[in-house]
């Protein structure tokens, strides 16, 4: 079963990540996502750079995952 640590892992390893949160129960999961890379971007855009990281992972293992994706400013204006 998947974790989410591994999902966390899976994020990390393919998007630079200013924050990484994950939390689930093993079927669903929520990730807030603050990266540089999502600066400029659309929602799906920002998806998209996510499902890349996780690539084949998201349709085998992962199910559901509910995302917040910022930018580093957007995460500061919201601190």
């Amino acid at each position: 079963m998947v974790t989410p640590e591994d999902i966390q892992r899976y994020i990390a390893d393919g998007l630079s990540c200013d924050h990484l949160e994950v939390s689930g129960d093993g079927h669903h999961f929520e990730a807030v996502i603050v990266s540089p890379a999502f600066e400029g971007k659309r929602l799906i855009a920002r998806h998209q750079l996510v499902y890349a990281a996780l690539g084949d992972r998201m349709r085998a293992e992962i199910h559901a995952l509910s995302m917040k994706t910022l930018s580093p400013a957007e995460w500061a204006a919201k601190a």
